[in-house]
C-alpha cells in the first residue's frame, strides 16, 4: 500500500473534543493540548522531510546539468586539449569541438533584437551576423523571435516566416528602416508574457542599457566598441598624405570618442553577458572596460559553408566571363563597401605603383561606393564590378589569387576575410589586432602589413615574388582553418552552447 503524506500523517487522524469541557475532563484537555502539539510538530516533521527529499535531488539534477552544460572536456589541433566551465574561457568558443550530429537539450525561445533584419538590399555585417547566427538556431529546432524595424516592402516580407526552419519576424511600427527599441520592446513584453523566453540576445546595443539592465537571461554581441573606434580614428588621419589637409571631421570625432569609451565602460557592466566577435575586442572589455571574465564571451562570426567553398572551376569560367587574360600572373581581389575608411585610398595608390614593375598584376573589384570610378579610372587592368549576390562573390572568390582587404577600421571582424578563406584563398590584411589574433593566426594564411601605402606596396612585391603556385597551395590551408572556425554551423553550435548555460544559469540563480 502506498504511503500518502496528506492522508496518512498522524494529524488527519480524528480526535473527539467536547465543546464544553467539565472538571472530570480536565485532565483530558491537558492531554489533548499537549497532544495537539506532539502531532503538529510531527507533522512538521513529515512535512520538512517531504520537502527535503524531494528538493534536494531537484537542485542536484539542475545544479548538475548546469555544470555539463556549461563545461566541455575537448581536444583540438590548437587548443590539443582543454577541459573546464565554459564561462572561465578567454579564448575563441569556435575553437572548441561542438557535436552537431547531437540534438540540442531543449528547444530554447530566444528574443533577438536587431535594429535591420536584411530584406532585397545587400545588409550590413551585424545583420548578416544575425542573419545567419539565428537562421542557423532556427534548423536547430530553436523559437527564434526577432524584433527589428519594418522594412522598406511589406510585400516581400509576408512569407518570411511560414517555414518552421524560419525566424518569427516582428516588425515594429514606424518608419520603415528606422529603429525605434521602445516599440520592440513593447512587442517583446507581449510575447514574453504570454510565454517567458528563456535567452534574450541584442546585436550591440539595439536594446539600451536601461532596459537590458533588466534581464538577467540576456547576451549582447558586440560588433564593434568605441575604444576601437578611437583607434580607427588615428589610424584614418595617418593614412592622410602628407599635403592633404586633416579633416575637420577628424577633430570632432577624437574629441568624441573619449567620452564614448569612458560611457561604455561606466553602462557596460549592465548587460549579463557579453559575446566579442575576436580575440581582441574580448581582452579589452576584461582588461580595459573592466567587464568580469565570466561575462565575457568570444565567439567568431560564421559565414554559411554552403555559400563558400572552393571550386577551381567555376572560378575559370569567371575569370573568362570578365575577361581576365589566361597570361594574368597574378589576380588580386577586394571586396565590400568602396569608403575611405575600409582603406581603398591605400589599395588604389599602392595598385597604381606595384603594377608599373609588373603589368601582368590585375584587380577585381567586389563592392559599390565613392572609391568605383576611381577604381575605373586606374585603366583596363582593374575590373570593378559593383554590389554582388552570395552566389556571385561564390565566383568571384574562386577567380582570384590572393584577397586583399586594406581596412582602416579596427573595430569588428570584416567578413569577407572569412569568405575568401573559405572559398580557399589566402589573404592580405591591415596588422590589427582583431585580424593578427583571430584571422592570420599563422603565416601560412596570408600576409599583414602596416595600414599605410609603403607597407602595402613592400607586400605586394612579396605576394608577386611568391607566385599563384605558392598561393594555391597558402589556400588549402586557409580552407581548412575556415572549416573548422568560421562557418555558420560552428558559430550557432556556440552560441547554442552559451546560451544554454545562460538559461540553466538564471533558472538555478547559479553565481
Amino acid at each position: 500500500m502506498e504511503f500518502n503524506p496528506k492522508k496518512d500523517t498522524p494529524s488527519s487522524f480524528p480526535i473527539s473534543l467536547s465543546s464544553s469541557p467539565s472538571p472530570t475532563m480536565a485532565f483530558n484537555s491537558k492531554f489533548q493540548k499537549k497532544s495537539t502539539v506532539s502531532l503538529s510538530h510531527c507533522n512538521l516533521c513529515t512535512t520538512l522531510f517531504f520537502i527535503v527529499l524531494f528538493t534536494v535531488p531537484t537542485l542536484f539534477l539542475l545544479h548538475t546539468s548546469t555544470i555539463s552544460v556549461c563545461s566541455l572536456s575537448t581536444s583540438t589541433a590548437r587548443l590539443n586539449s582543454w577541459f573546464g566551465d565554459l564561462r572561465d574561457a578567454q579564448f575563441s568558443w569556435n575553437r572548441l569541438a561542438f557535436s552537431e550530429d547531437l540534438p540540442p537539450p531543449v528547444a530554447l525561445k530566444i528574443a533577438v533584437f536587431s535594429r535591420k533584419w536584411p530584406i532585397g538590399t545587400t545588409p550590413g555585417g551585424m545583420e548578416r551576423h544575425a542573419y545567419t547566427l539565428h537562421t542557423a538556431l532556427s534548423r536547430r529546432g530553436h523559437r527564434v523571435h526577432v524584433f527589428t524595424s519594418p522594412p522598406p516592402d511589406y510585400g516581400v516580407v509576408q512569407n518570411l516566416s511560414s517555414a518552421t526552419s524560419a525566424p518569427y519576424i516582428h516588425w515594429h511600427d514606424g518608419e520603415p528602416g528606422r529603429w525605434r527599441y521602445n516599440k520592440a520592446w513593447e512587442q517583446y513584453e507581449e510575447e514574453n508574457h504570454r510565454e517567458p523566453f528563456d535567452v534574450v540576445h541584442t546585436e550591440s546595443v539595439a536594446l539600451p542599457h536601461g532596459v537590458a539592465k533588466k534581464l538577467s537571461n540576456l547576451a549582447v554581441s558586440w560588433h564593434g566598441i568605441a575604444l576601437e573606434s578611437l583607434q580607427s580614428d588615428l589610424f584614418q588621419d595617418l593614412a592622410r598624405r602628407p599635403n592633404e589637409p586633416m579633416s575637420p571631421a577628424f577633430n570632432m570625432n577624437i574629441q568624441g570618442d573619449v567620452p564614448k569609451v569612458l560611457n561604455e565602460i561606466r553602462f557596460f557592466k549592465n548587460y549579463a553577458h557579453h559575446v566579442a566577435i575576436s580575440d581582441s575586442c574580448g581582452e579589452m572589455l576584461r582588461d580595459v572596460y573592466q567587464i568580469p571574465s565570466r561575462r565575457v564571451h568570444v565567439i567568431v562570426n560564421g559565414v554559411d559553408e554552403d555559400d563558400f567553398g572552393e571550386d577551381f572551376k567555376l572560378g575559370q569560367e569567371f575569370r573568362a566571363r570578365i575577361g581576365i587574360p589566361g597570361n594574368a600572373s597574378l589576380v588580386l581581389g577586394v571586396a565590400g563597401r568602396l569608403v575611405k575608411d575600409k582603406g581603398h585610398p591605400l589599395l588604389h595608390e599602392a595598385f597604381s605603383i606595384i603594377t608599373e614593375q609588373h603589368p601582368d598584376i590585375y584587380l577585381i573589384v567586389a563592392g559599390a561606393g565613392p572609391w568605383e570610378q576611381r577604381y575605373r579610372d586606374l585603366g583596363p587592368r582593374v575590373l570593378v564590378l559593383g554590389s554582388m549576390s552570395p552566389s556571385e562573390l561564390r565566383a568571384f572568390y574562386n577567380s582570384i589569387d590572393i584577397f586583399v582587404n586594406p581596412t582602416l577600421r579596427p573595430q569588428g571582424l570584416d567578413l569577407t576575410l572569412m569568405e575568401a578563406m573559405a572559398s580557399g584563398k589566402p589573404v592580405m590584411a591591415s596588422r590589427f589586432p582583431s585580424i593578427k589574433g583571430t584571422i592570420v593566426v599563422d603565416d601560412e594564411y596570408g600576409f599583414l602589413f602596416a595600414p599605410n601605402v609603403e607597407s602595402l606596396v613592400e607586400t605586394l612585391e612579396v605576394v608577386a615574388k611568391e607566385g599563384s603556385d605558392r598561393l594555391r597551395r597558402r589556400g588549402k590551408a586557409c580552407g581548412r582553418y575556415a572549416a573548422s572556425m568560421f562557418t555558420a554551423r560552428k558559430m550557432a553550435l556556440a552560441y547554442e552552447r552559451l546560451f544554454l548555460c545562460i538559461r540553466y544559469e538564471a533558472f538555478c540563480n547559479y553565481p
